[in-house]
Formats: C-alpha cells, structure tokens, sequence
C-alpha cells in the first residue's frame, strides 16, 4: 500500500508594504482581521512592546465546568531574560496539549493578570485568530479600554467555540500542531506583540 504524504498547512508569509520597519509590516487591525492563514514569522519585532505590558498570570478554563484546563504565573524571583543570548521567538509561542474534552466545550474563558509601564494605556486590543490545517475556524476581538500608569489589570475573555462536527475533532485529535492561532496585541492601531500558540489534544482513557 502505498502511503500518502502528509500535507502541511499553508502559511502566509509576511508580505512587504509600505511603512516597513526593519523587516516587519506594521499592520493594522483591519488587515490582521482580513487574515485567511497563520503567519509563517512574525508581525512585530519583540521590543516592539514600548508601553511595557507584561503578562504576569494566565489562566483557561471551561466556563461551564469552571474547571480549570490551564494556568501559568510568571516567577517573581526569576531573573530578567537576556534578549541577545536566546532565540526570542521561543519566548512567543507556546504550545497546548490539551484533553480533547476541551474540543466539546461551548465557552472558555480565560483570565490575563498583566502591568502596565509608566504611561496610560488606552484602547489595548487583542485580535486572534485561530487555523486548522491553514484554514480559519474562529476569530476573536477583544479590548481592554484604559490601564492608569504602573498598574496591575485583570482582563477576562470569554471565547465562544466554534461548533465542530464529530469528524472535525477528530481530525484536530489525528493532526497535534495543525491548530494553530496567532494573538495580535495592538495599543490603539500600532501592534506591540505579536504570539503564536499550535495545540494537540490528547484522548482521555
């Protein structure tokens, strides 16, 4: 018999335009909302964040179940990572391995604890979009309006699921990677950060 080739999904590279800096594009939200593939690099350098937001706890969680499926906190005690001796895009991309239970959820919600640098913050926004096989599935658009100077913020996110079929989940269980998302966080119409997350969904015994 012979074996077919597995098929890598289509990502869109990082296509030139005007206002470039360096080798990133600026886009603004309503291109990031047009976007119909992942991201092959990335839209933003990482010292892009100039406002000094920083993600301090994250959690996710089922909104119906209220169980917990995951949760991060930053150390306080760890030491500032130096940029120049690590691959900075290991530090925006993240990579789930979830039960597949969480494909059946209807709602999840998610909890970002973050700070704020030395100046107020305005129209922070955070636009996601999530693949399967390089095809969109789900986008989401969230804002959170002002953060005064040197402050520290929750911000709560509650994510609608895409109705899949039995297939479909199925699917994105035989396929650990192919779901992907990339997060565009922008302060007013300028991007700061941009991560990506791939996830794999495990089946319980």
């Amino acid at each position: 018999n012979k074996q077919e080739k597995k098929k890598k999904y289509k990502q869109s590279k990082i296509k030139k335009k005007k206002g470039m800096t360096g080798n990133y594009p600026n886009y603004k939200p309503s291109e990031v909302l047009k976007f119909k593939e992942p991201l092959e690099g990335f839209a933003c350098p990482i010292t892009a964040n100039t406002i000094g937001i920083q993600f301090l706890e994250f959690s996710i969680r089922d909104v119906d179940t209220k169980k917990i499926i995951f949760k991060s906190e930053l150390d306080p005690e760890e030491e500032p990572v130096d940029l120049s001796t690590i691959d900075v895009d290991s530090l925006r991309t993240i990579r789930y391995l979830f039960d597949s239970s969480f494909l059946d959820a209807d709602k999840i919600g998610t909890t970002v604890v973050f700070s704020v640098g030395n100046q107020p913050v305005r129209d922070f926004r955070m636009i996601e979009r999530h693949y399967f096989k390089g095809e969109l599935i789900k986008s989401f658009d969230f804002r959170f309006d002002f953060c005064i100077p040197n402050s520290t913020n929750s911000w709560e996110c509650i994510y609608e699921m895409p109705k899949l079929t039995k297939k479909q989940k199925q699917e994105m269980i035989d396929a650990p990677g192919e779901t992907v998302s990339d997060s565009f966080y922008f302060h007013g119409d300028k991007m700061i950060m941009h991560n990506k997350a791939f996830y794999g969904y495990k089946t319980s015994k």
